[in-house]
């Protein structure tokens, strides 16, 4: 039976995150400590365990099929492979952070100056874009300590929180491009393994969604009904069911967890009680 050759990060919180991905879409992942390759033991999947830069070259020339890899690393080094599906999580960005008593009102302030980074082709673009000359000087790792020891003027690097920034005294100044992780997918892939990606893409957009939704329950009186199911955007329409009690009228529905305090606020003005959220673990739709 053929089998989908996918790639994750070899270590770090996105090897953690995509594995946990894996596990909430039914699959069964049995890798030893050290395993550089691991098989699922219920779905027709291998499972690559390799360095986050080197994942687009395997994509590009169809060692692997798929990968779960950062958009950054995707725009940085591969140009070619296409970005199938956002997943949500590992989310960061690409900026340019300068130090803290470094005067900078725009990015044309780094004309004629040293800028570190990991992300040389990113950063080029950009100042290409921006019309901005600058020398790039490549980095692997720890590319924050470059303008304290005199490497460079400013430095172009992933951000998460700003901690690492702060604690070299360094101040973000520009976002390039926002990140997250992505499923992304070679342009070799044959067409027995574009079937098995179909039915894992199915099953991650459940989970995806379930991750953003949230179960509501509700006591409704009846003459505010009408009103209340106005504020709920369900799928299609909520569940109503009659109470034991007269008069009232039990509502059920899906809201989504960005609109989720707002719409709170506007059921218990309109007379609803006893709203109990519960979260949704997957939403097939």
């Amino acid at each position: 039976m053929k089998t989908l050759k996918i790639a994750v990060q070899k270590s770090g919180r996105l090897k953690d995150d995509s594995l946990k991905l894996l596990k909430d879409i039914g699959i069964s992942i049995d890798n030893g400590k050290e395993q550089l390759k691991a098989r699922a033991t219920n779905f027709p999947i291998e499972v690559f365990y390799l360095r986050n830069g080197d994942i687009p070259q395997y994509l590009a020339d169809g060692v692997v099929d798929v990968a779960i890899i950062g958009s950054n690393v995707l725009a940085e080094k591969g140009n070619s492979i296409k970005s199938e599906l956002a997943l949500g999580f590992s989310r960061c960005r690409v900026s340019v952070a300068v130090p803290k008593t470094t005067p900078y009102s725009s990015i044309k302030d780094l004309n004629g100056k040293k800028i570190a980074t990991s992300y040389p082709n990113t950063v080029q673009a950009f100042l290409d874009e921006q019309g901005v000359q600058a020398d790039i000087h490549i980095i692997n790792g720890s590319v924050e300590i470059a303008p304290n020891i005199g490497l460079a003027d400013a430095i172009v690097d992933i951000v998460s929180t700003g901690g690492t920034l702060f604690k070299n005294n360094l101040v973000e100044k520009e976002v390039i491009l926002e990140s997250e992780a992505v499923l992304a997918v070679s342009p070799k892939i044959q067409s027995k393994q574009i079937q098995i990606l179909e039915r894992i893409k199915f099953r991650v957009a459940s989970v995806l969604k379930g991750r953003t939704s949230k179960y509501v329950l509700l006591n409704a009186p009846n003459e505010k009904l009408e009103q209340i199911i106005s504020i709920l955007p369900g799928m299609k329409s909520p569940t109503v069911l009659p109470l034991a009690k007269s008069g009232w009228s039990s509502v059920h529905s899906v809201i989504d967890q960005h609109q989720f305090w707002d719409i709170i606020d506007d059921l218990k003005v309109n007379g609803a009680e006893g709203i109990l959220i519960c979260p949704i673990e997957k939403m097939v739709l």
